[in-house]
């Protein structure tokens, strides 16, 4: 078992290049900018039900990304608009469908937590806690059956790594050596109870040892670390050697969801992770330091990012609803 191979502090992660590290910084601010957007519109009323923000975590479904393939799928739980825009989703695709509009992903009828992307491999967020466990590994076993190389991406939280299903999942992924990555980010508070009183083994990398599948800790909140430990799972299961775990040491900093005061943490500890060991600041700072370029140009990247968020929010805002017909249709009854 490669137990922490690359560190929780990623030292061990090979560099990027400026190119790279550009795109990453782009795609990294993309979700922080418009999850901003997000609950901004939730608190205007413009989006309804659930919407569990992925500001923080940025680092964890950009690196990956970076390390599949095209064809390769992606499946999560409903801390899902990273993802979404991470596989090239459209922002305004997205926002439309948060907002519960005609020109959603799913026709502005999933909301925050149920939309899907055939064209780009994402398989959904999933309101049910640990339940993409067991889609994401039938994935794998579809692309196994069929022999087109390609593996599945299957993401959830450490609340989600008590759930039964997971480990009905890890065992038929390692009997059948289905290509599979488990993602499991742990961002260290399932809801609103910290992984130390919610949790025997607070290690999730080692989950996969009764079942042989190896893990790996990584340092969620370094784009390149994650990149690189991505690299290897995905190379260990597309090569036919079966499932790997990847823990992502991650954090978020507003609450579970919209509705979540987060009274369960100091302030204190939310400031010291933005001033310590923020995702975004992290690639800035490789930038700045290389050489690769100045504040000007990263002011000019924000603004471009913001133009995007703030032409999606009016585009799901100009979207009509969905006619009433609508409601019996993609319905199983």
């Amino acid at each position: 078992m490669a137990d922490g191979a690359n560190g929780a502090n990623g030292s061990l992660a090979t560099s990027a290049s400026k190119d790279e590290l550009l795109s990453y910084y782009r795609d990294m601010l993309l979700i922080r900018r418009f999850e901003e957007r997000a609950g901004q519109l939730y608190g205007m009323g413009l989006i309804g039900g659930f919407c569990h923000l992925y500001i923080g975590q940025e680092a964890v479904v950009v690196g990956m990304q970076a390390a599949l393939k095209d064809g390769d799928q992606v499946i999560t739980a409903y801390r899902d608009h990273g993802h979404m825009l991470a596989t090239g989703m459209s922002a305004n695709g997205v926002m439309a469908e948060l907002t519960g509009r005609r020109d959603g992903y799913s026709k502005g009828k999933g909301g925050s937590m149920h939309m899907f992307s055939v064209e780009k491999g994402f398989y959904g967020g999933h309101g049910i806690v640990g339940a993409q466990v067991s889609l994401g590994t039938g994935i794998g076993f579809a692309n196994k059956y069929r022999n087109d190389g390609k593996v599945c991406l299957t993401y959830f939280g450490d609340g989600a790594a008590n759930q039964g299903q997971v480990y009905e999942s890890f065992n038929m992924a390692a009997v059948w050596k289905l290509p599979v990555v488990f993602v499991i980010e742990n961002n260290q508070y399932a809801m609103g109870t910290s992984i130390q009183r919610s949790t025997s083994e607070t290690h999730l990398h080692r989950r996969g040892i009764s079942f042989n599948i190896p893990g790996e800790e990584v340092d969620g909140m370094d784009v390149v670390a994650v990149r690189e430990a991505g690299k290897r799972a995905v190379e260990h299961a597309r090569s036919g050697k079966g499932p790997m775990i990847l823990e992502m040491k991650t954090y978020r900093y507003r609450g579970h969801s919209m509705s979540d005061p987060a009274k369960y943490r100091t302030k204190e500890e939310v400031d010291e992770q933005k001033a310590k060991h923020d995702p975004i600041e992290h690639v800035k700072k490789q930038l700045l330091d290389g050489g690769h370029v100045g504040e000007d140009e990263l002011k000019q990247i924000d603004r471009e990012i913001r133009d995007i968020v703030v032409a999606s929010a009016e585009f799901a805002q100009q979207s009509p609803e969905p006619d009433p017909s609508e409601l019996l249709t993609d319905v199983y009854l």
